[in-house]
């Protein structure tokens, strides 16, 4: 892992990045959001036992697992607020290191927050699969709005046993996603969602950086990516390259999946 790291730090020197955080000011957490009446979101039932079958932390709130992204959440938070952003990119280099149960795991924690609600976005238009690690029948989403015209608010889902989280699914699977993801459409929709309630985060779960260009092409809508790597299988070029294609956004740091506690 001391080699991933060491390579992270090698491209971001390169990109000239510099240790900031002693010098900005905190922004101060905004104040807790009114209690939300879902009339126009879409409810949906969930169960906490299918929830830890597939190792999402609604389903265990006390354990190991759930403190974990407690961590992860005050240290995203601490990024967040001292920059005044809101919306962040959660991806991958490759395929299957976590980065999805990653943006979910973080979204439910972000939203324990008493300040803060979460709308959470499937923006793997390729492979959506938010909807299936939270149970959630699958439907129309993210790729029904780019394409044909459906409103948000029939789109959106709230989980029933997640507060404070709202879904918009991906939809139907489509092949040209990069060129959705970076279409005016989305640009408004990205604009939309980030100024339109206080105190809320938006996550946006994105396709893998090295295979495919929907994570490049969307990067620069969000104000930061956070970077999921998987113990043994990343390798220190892939993660370095995935950096380096990211520039165009600020990488706020990594998670390393499935790490060996020895």
């Amino acid at each position: 892992m001391e080699r991933i790291k060491d390579a992270l730090d090698r491209a971001r020197q390169e990109r000239g990045d510099a240790p900031e955080a002693a010098s900005r000011m905190t922004t101060p957490a905004p104040a807790a959001p009114a209690e939300i009446s879902y009339t126009q979101t879409r409810t949906t039932q969930t169960t906490s036992a299918a929830h830890r079958n597939r190792r999402v932390i609604g389903g265990m709130p006390n354990s190991d697992f759930a403190d974990a992204y407690k961590i992860l959440r005050t240290q995203v938070l601490q990024r967040l607020r001292e920059n005044d952003w809101n919306v962040l990119a959660i991806t991958s280099p490759g395929e299957d290191e976590g980065k999805t149960l990653t943006a979910i795991n973080l979204a439910i924690s972000l939203a324990m927050e008493v300040s803060y609600t979460v709308l959470l976005v499937d923006a793997n238009l390729r492979h959506p699969s938010v909807h299936e690690h939270l149970g959630i029948p699958a439907g129309k989403g993210l790729s029904n709005y780019l394409l044909d015209d459906v409103p948000l608010p029939e789109l959106l889902v709230h989980p029933d046993n997640l507060e404070n989280v709202v879904v918009l699914p991906g939809g139907r699977a489509v092949q040209n996603s990069a060129e959705l993801l970076n279409s005016p459409k989305m640009a408004h929709l990205v604009d939309e969602v980030k100024n339109r309630y206080p105190g809320r985060i938006v996550l946006f779960d994105l396709p893998p950086v090295l295979t495919a260009a929907d994570a490049l092409a969307f990067a620069p809508y969000v104000d930061a990516a956070l970077l999921v790597l998987e113990e043994g299988k990343t390798t220190q070029d892939d993660a370095r390259r995935a950096v380096e294609l990211l520039d165009c956004t600020n990488v706020l740091g990594t998670v390393l999946n499935k790490a060996n506690r020895d």
